[in-house]
């Protein structure tokens, strides 16, 4: 697979989630021009699984010396719950479409399902945005709308700052991630509150670190998005699924 399937997978994907690249201008605004593939959210029994089997893909995304002792979240008609209580302070779930970038051309993709853990500092603070942006969809809010309450949210301190040292685990071979070039390949996910990549060498020729903003993949899309505490994600990929087997080179 070369580096430029890669890119297109990655940037399809969801980022949290999103699987992630930052995109040139160029590719960013081709993205955004393009004739949207789901204008609208699905029916949201589209969007929902089956108990064990969420609990499952959810366990998949780490390896079990991590899995195993994680708490899990399943969404439901209402938001996501803790399924399973763990010990070890991580929590493994299923992510949506709509925790993608808010103008990705995927956010309404019913067939999304990107399995994660992640680690204590990643839970207390960038799952309680997954949480608040999932309620706020399943709410009934549309794009502007969520992002206006995300806003507040952030404002009154009711959504905490971004921990240093977040680690998330995107290692199953079951996700489904994008439309576009494959399913899947496994990687680690950083959030930093950066405003780019410049720290971390990403998106350099020859760096193995990919790197995009968490809100957006132009801020054109959504120029409230602009006056929101930056956000980056920087990826990793990695040789091996969670369970040891070779992935496909990168």
């Amino acid at each position: 697979m070369t580096r430029k399937q890669i890119r297109s997978i990655f940037l399809s994907a969801f980022v949290l989630a999103a699987a992630l690249i930052a995109p040139r201008p160029a590719a960013a605004q081709a993205a955004h021009g393009a004739k949207d593939p789901y204008p609208a959210m699905a029916p949201l029994e589209q969007y929902l699984m089956a108990r064990d089997a969420e609990i499952a893909l959810a366990r998949s995304a780490a390896p079990d010396a991590i899995s195993n002792d994680a708490s899990v979240a399943v969404l439901t008609r209402h938001g996501y719950e803790t399924a399973v209580q763990g010990k070890n302070g991580w929590v493994c779930w299923v992510g949506r479409s709509w925790m993608g970038m808010f103008d990705h051309p995927e956010y309404w993709n019913p067939k999304v399902r990107a399995a994660e853990c992640i680690n204590p500092p990643a839970a207390r603070s960038v799952l309680l945005y997954a949480y608040k942006r999932t309620q706020l969809v399943l709410a009934g809010h549309s794009k502007t709308e969520v992002i206006a309450a995300l806003k507040v949210a952030i404002d009154n301190k009711e959504l905490p700052a971004v921990e240093p040292g977040t680690v998330s685990y995107m290692m199953s071979k079951d996700s489904y991630l994008t439309d576009q070039g494959g399913h899947n390949l496994p990687h680690l996910m950083f959030y930093e509150t950066a405003k780019d990549g410049a720290a971390w060498g990403a998106n350099l020729t020859n760096s193995p670190v990919m790197g995009v903003s968490y809100w957006y993949i132009s801020v054109q899309s959504y120029p409230q998005l602009e006056s929101f505490p930056p956000l980056s994600v920087f990826l990793i990929g990695v040789e091996n699924w969670s369970d040891g087997t070779p992935a496909p080179r990168m």
